[in-house]
C-alpha cells in the first residue's frame, strides 16, 4: 500500500498552493493598497456647522472641511484656505504641491499644513482614485499576447503529458517487463511532475506585479499588451506644448535700458494693461504681477490692434505693447539696444514685445512657453538608444530654437492638430515602433494611432481613454520609467517561461525513466510554481 505516498503528494501540492497563493497575494498588493487609501468619513459644513458624514452620503457641491494631517475625502476645488498637499499616491512624487483657492485637489491625497474648505466636484466611480483602481484592475485582468501563446502551449501540453504517462506505463509494463506497481508509479510521477501551473503563472504574475509597480510610481498601464510592446519602442515623439514645455506662457526676460523707468515700474504698467485685455499673452503678465506682488493700476480705453499688439491708458498714461509692425504703425524707431534684444529673444524661440510710452520704446519684454525642468534630462536619457522627435505647430525657427535648447535633432514643425496622425503614420511606415507623448486631450487621434500612446497629465482625468499608458504627473522622465518598467516586466516573463519549460523538459524524461519518486515529483512541481511567482515579485524591487 502507498498511503504515505498519496498523503505526501497531496500535502506537498497543498503546501505549494499555499505558498503560491501567499506569493500571488503579495503580487496583488497594489490594488489592496489603493483601496485602503480611501477615506470612510468626512467633515462637511452645513450652515457653517461641522458634521461627520459617510463618504457614500456626500453629494456633489457639498463643502468639506479638511484639517492639517487629514486625507482629502473626494475630488474637489479649494474655496477657502492655502496648504501644501502630498500627492505621492497619485504621482509617485514625494514633494508636496502648493495649493490655494481655486486649486483642484484629489481624494486620498494628504493635507499637510493649513485647514481648507473643499467643494466636492466628483464622487464615487468618477474620482481619480476610483479610475486608477479600475485601470490597474483592468490591466491585471487583461492578457498579453505572450500569455495567449503560453495558454495555447498549455492546451497542447496536458494531452501530450497524459499520452507520455500512458506510454511510460506501457513501456515499463509490457516492453521492459516491470511489475504493475513500478509501471504505475512511474506513470503517476510523469503526471505529477508535469503539472502546467508554472506555465500558467509565468505571465499573469509578472503583469500583476509590473502594473502595480507602475501605479505606485504614477504610471498607469491600461492593458498588458502595452506593457509588452513598450520595451520594443525605438522612436518617441513628444508633442511640445504641455509635455516638453509647461504649456503656460511666462515672462522670461525684461530689457529696459531707460533711466526714466525701472523694471518694476515698466512691468507695473505693462501688467496693468495686459490684465485688462484679451491679448493671447495676457496670462503671462498676470502671473508675473501676482508672483512679484505688483500693484495693478487703473486702466481705460483698452484696444487690441490686430496682428500688432494692444494699447490703452494706464494711470492716465498712453501705453503700447506690440511687435515690429506696431512700431511701423506708430512711426516709432527703437534704439539699437532694443532692436538687438528683440531679435535675440526671437532667435531663442521667445515672443518679444516692445513697450512704448510717450512715443518712444522704453523696453522689451520676452514671453515664452517655459521648458520643463526635467525635459532636457528625459531627452538626453532617451537618445542613448531611442530616436526622439519634437512635434509642434510652431514656426520652424521657434521650433529649432527650443529643440536646440533641449538637444533634440529631429523636429517636425508647423504641424496642424489634424496632421499629427499623418506624421506618426509616416514614421511607422519607416519601420519604427512609435510612442507618442501628448497631453491626452487635443492629441487623442495621435495617441490612438501610435504603437503606444502615452498621455501626460497632472493627476486629473487627462483623457484616460486616449493613451495606452497614463502618466499621473507631467514629468517627461516618467516616459523612460514606463519603458524601463516594460523591459523589466517582459524580461521577467521570458525568464518565467524559460524556467517553466526547462523544468518540464528535464523533469518529464527523468520521471518517465523511473528516476523520480512521485513524492519528490510533487515537491519539485510545487517549488516550480513558487519559484516563478517569486521571480515575478523581483519586479517590485527593480529601479525604473
Amino acid at each position: 500500500v502507498y498511503f504515505e505516498t498519496a498523503a505526501t503528494i497531496i500535502t506537498l501540492i497543498l503546501l505549494g498552493k499555499y505558498f503560491e497563493a501567499k506569493s500571488k497575494g503579495r503580487a496583488s498588493t497594489a490594488i489592496k493598497k489603493l483601496l485602503s487609501l480611501g477615506v470612510k468619513q468626512a467633515t462637511i459644513l452645513v450652515d457653517n456647522q461641522e458634521q461627520k458624514k459617510d463618504i457614500k452620503n456626500i453629494k456633489i457641491n457639498d463643502v468639506v472641511l479638511v484639517k492639517p494631517g487629514e486625507k482629502i475625502p473626494l475630488d474637489g476645488e479649494i474655496i477657502e484656505g492655502e496648504t501644501s498637499i502630498d500627492e505621492s499616491m497619485l504621482t509617485g512624487e514625494s514633494i508636496p504641491v502648493d495649493k490655494k483657492t481655486g486649486s483642484l485637489v484629489y481624494g486620498a491625497t494628504i493635507n499637510n499644513q493649513g485647514a481648507i474648505k473643499v467643494k466636492v466636484t466628483k464622487i464615487g466611480q468618477d474620482t481619480v482614485l476610483a479610475q486608477i483602481i479600475k485601470l490597474v484592475e483592468d490591466a491585471q485582468a487583461s492578457k498579453a499576447p505572450i500569455q495567449k501563446l503560453a495558454d495555447k502551449v498549455s492546451g497542447i501540453f496536458v494531452p501530450v503529458v497524459i499520452t507520455v504517462a500512458i506510454l511510460t506505463f506501457v513501456v515499463w509494463f509490457w516492453l521492459i517487463g516491470s511489475s504493475f506497481e513500478i509501471s504505475l508509479i512511474n506513470a503517476v510521477a510523469v503526471i505529477v511532475i508535469a503539472c502546467p501551473c508554472a506555465l500558467g503563472l509565468a505571465t499573469p504574475t509578472a503583469i500583476m506585479v509590473g502594473s502595480g509597480k507602475g501605479a505606485a510610481n504614477g504610471i498607469l498601464i491600461k492593458d498588458s499588451q502595452s506593457l509588452e510592446i513598450a520595451h520594443k519602442i525605438n522612436a518617441v515623439v513628444f508633442d511640445k506644448t504641455g509635455t516638453l514645455t509647461k504649456g503656460q506662457p511666462a515672462v522670461t526676460d525684461i530689457n529696459t535700458a531707460s533711466h526714466d523707468l525701472t523694471t518694476s515700474q515698466l512691468m507695473g504698467l505693462a501688467c496693468s494693461l495686459e490684465a485688462s485685455s484679451e491679448h493671447s499673452l495676457a496670462n503671462a503678465f498676470v502671473k508675473y504681477a501676482r508672483d512679484n506682488k505688483l500693484q495693478l493700476k487703473a486702466t481705460s480705453r483698452i484696444e487690441a490692434i490686430k496682428g500688432k499688439g494692444i494699447k490703452g491708458l494706464v494711470d492716465k498714461q498712453e501705453i503700447y505693447l506690440g511687435n515690429t509692425e506696431l512700431l511701423k504703425n506708430l512711426q516709432v524707431e527703437a534704439n539699437a539696444v532694443y532692436k538687438v534684444a528683440f531679435e535675440d529673444y526671437a532667435s531663442q524661440g521667445k515672443t518679444p514685445i516692445y513697450f512704448v510710452k510717450d512715443q518712444q520704446v522704453m523696453g522689451v519684454v520676452a514671453v515664452a512657453d517655459v521648458i520643463r525642468e526635467q525635459s532636457k534630462q528625459a531627452v538626453a536619457d532617451l537618445q542613448q538608444d531611442i530616436e526622439v522627435y519634437m512635434l509642434t505647430g510652431d514656426h520652424k525657427l521657434t521650433a529649432q530654437a527650443i529643440a536646440k535648447d533641449l538637444g533634440i535633432k529631429n523636429i517636425i514643425a508647423e504641424v496642424l492638430p489634424d496632421q499629427k496622425v499623418t506624421k506618426i503614420t509616416e514614421l511607422q511606415k519607416q519601420g519604427k515602433i512609435v510612442a507618442f507623448v501628448g497631453d491626452g486631450i487635443n492629441d487623442a487621434p495621435a495617441l490612438t494611432k501610435a504603437d503606444i500612446g502615452i498621455a501626460v497629465g497632472g493627476g486629473t482625468d487627462i483623457a484616460m481613454e486616449s493613451g495606452n499608458i497614463v502618466l499621473m504627473n507631467s514629468d517627461p522622465t516618467k516616459v523612460i520609467s514606463a519603458i524601463n518598467l516594460s523591459k523589466k516586466t517582459f524580461s521577467t516573463i521570458k525568464q518565467n517561461l524559460f524556467f517553466a519549460f526547462i523544468y518540464n523538459i528535464i523533469a518529464i524524461p527523468l520521471a518517465a525513466l523511473g528516476f523520480l519518486n512521485p513524492m519528490i515529483a510533487a515537491a519539485a512541481m510545487s517549488l516550480s510554481s513558487v519559484s516563478v511567482v517569486t521571480n515575478s515579485l523581483r519586479i517590485k524591487r527593480a529601479k525604473i
